[in-house]
């Protein structure tokens, strides 16, 4: 009977072993690695992408908006230029509309008139009538301010000043005769374009032009030179 033969590894197998898994854990973590790298890389490349999209879309608004900036500076000339007309229209029909007035004014003041004043200028300011005159008496004031309220025409007088003064063409001395100088405002009554509404409760005298017209004076005669029974009438 033959006696067993034993081997004996005299090899560093351990070492191997721990070699070989050393570089099982070495190329597990280069993968791993490699693998991060590449999933950073792809989501590094969506969202420039994505950034990139944006960045465009952000350009595009851009774009758009400053196109619509010019459009909105476009309608807003044609706005101006729409109101500068219609302003221009609405002065056309308003000065149409009272393209008599003049000539009511003069009648008004002419009828209204009660004897004993004279009138020495008349000024017309838009709506707005001066009148300056003599009276023989403070009376003869009071009626034609209700004359003027009575009136189709004319409206709202308002008594801005009322003296005494020497009768014009006298030499001022004590004792001589006097006459009272007055000063008068009122308005004139306007009518509307005609399509044009009034404002509720808004008289349409009361109502401004739109554009104020020059001031006008009426012609004035010359002043009475002898005594007051030359005014109007002549009556005390």
């Amino acid at each position: 009977m033959s006696a067993a033969t034993v081997r004996i590894n005299l090899l560093p197998h351990r070492e191997q072993k721990r070699a070989a898994r050393q570089r099982q854990f070495i190329s597990l973590a280069v993968s791993l690695a490699i693998l991060a790298l590449a999933f950073v890389g792809l989501g590094h490349m969506y969202f420039a992408s994505r950034i990139d999209n944006q960045n465009s879309r952000n350009s595009l608004l851009k774009t758009e908006i400053a196109k619509l900036d010019e459009q909105i500076k476009e309608i807003d000339k044609l706005r101006e230029q729409t109101q500068a007309l219609l302003a221009r229209k609405q002065v056309v029909e308003t000065l149409q509309t009272n393209r008599t007035e003049a000539v009511h004014l003069l009648d008004q003041l002419v009828r209204q008139l009660p004897d004993g004043i004279y009138l020495r200028s008349v000024r017309q300011q838009g709506a707005r009538v001066t009148l300056v005159g003599y009276a023989q008496s403070n009376a003869r004031v009071s009626t034609l301010m209700r004359a003027i309220e009575s009136s189709p025409w004319l409206s709202q007088p308002e008594l801005v000043e009322i003296k005494s003064v020497p009768l014009p063409g006298t030499q001022a001395r004590e004792g001589g005769p006097r006459i009272s100088e007055f000063t008068l405002n009122l308005q004139v009554k306007r009518l509307a374009p005609p399509d044009e509404k009034p404002a509720p409760g808004a008289a349409a005298a009361s109502a401004k032009p739109a554009s104020p017209a020059p001031a006008a004076a009426a012609p004035s005669a010359a002043p009475p030179a002898a005594a007051p029974a030359a005014a109007k009438g002549g009556k005390a």
